[in-house]
């Protein structure tokens, strides 16, 4: 089973490389906890680790409210990092750290509340940020700041029009050729969400962003996105 990072402790793994002797990557099919390295309750921090490529779904964050800090992910299997449960209120942080070779998701969340991504990279990656489109009608929120993303496959973030999910994007450097970020169509809990709306790298509104922007993303308005998803 993963290894569980108590409440209110820290997990300092000394950048060492951590792995699963009993499992090994199946590519995108589903798995669940059992299939992770490491489990982070509420209020503990996981710092210093490197996730080997033998697991499913790397971390997990059952409750929401974690921390996760330089933690590097080497080859993410069907996602690097999964946010579940918590409330409105709760906030997980990703601080520094990186991950390469997702072929879909790198951060996937599924419950409520915030997640803050500060000074992470991403390289190879299909998402690097994905709120649910099949979980119910749950808004979320998510904010990157100092994000290096290199070879993004899909977009960077995908959101939830209907579900008024909110992105905040500060001081984003994108190296790709496909697109900077698209918004999810909710979907029944029964069928997969789609992406629509999506905006192509460089500059697609009128006006050009300064020079240290800040773009939001709320409920995902099309004119809005396009206002929101630049490559500077």
């Amino acid at each position: 089973e993963p290894y569980t990072v108590k409440k209110g402790r820290t997990f300092d793994g000394g950048m060492k490389t951590y792995a699963r002797s009993n499992v090994k990557c199946g590519g995108q099919k589903k798995s669940g906890w059992q299939s992770a390295v490491f489990m982070v309750e509420p209020g503990a921090t996981l710092k210093n680790v490197i996730i080997g490529k033998d697991q499913m779904e790397g971390v997990h964050c059952e409750q929401n409210g974690c921390t996760i800090q330089n933690v590097w992910w080497e080859d993410v299997c069907e996602d690097a990092l999964s946010i579940k449960g918590g409330s409105a209120s709760s906030v997980t942080k990703v601080i520094g750290g990186g991950a390469r070779s997702a072929d879909d998701k790198v951060i996937q969340h599924n419950g409520l509340g915030t997640v803050s991504i500060e000074g992470f990279y991403a390289q190879d990656f299909g998402k690097l940020y994905r709120s649910c489109g099949t979980c119910g009608d749950k808004s979320r929120k998510v904010s990157l700041t100092n994000v290096l993303a290199v070879n993004g496959k899909v977009s960077l973030v995908t959101v939830n029009k209907n579900w008024g999910d909110q992105a905040t994007l500060q001081n984003i450097k994108i190296k790709a050729r496909r697109w900077t970020c698209a918004s999810g169509r909710r979907a029944p809990l029964w069928a997969s969400p789609r992406s629509w709306a999506p905006v192509r790298r460089g500059r697609s509104a009128s006006t050009p962003p300064a020079p240290s922007p800040t773009h939001k993303l709320e409920g995902l308005q099309y004119p809005m996105l396009q206002d929101s998803c630049l490559d500077w």
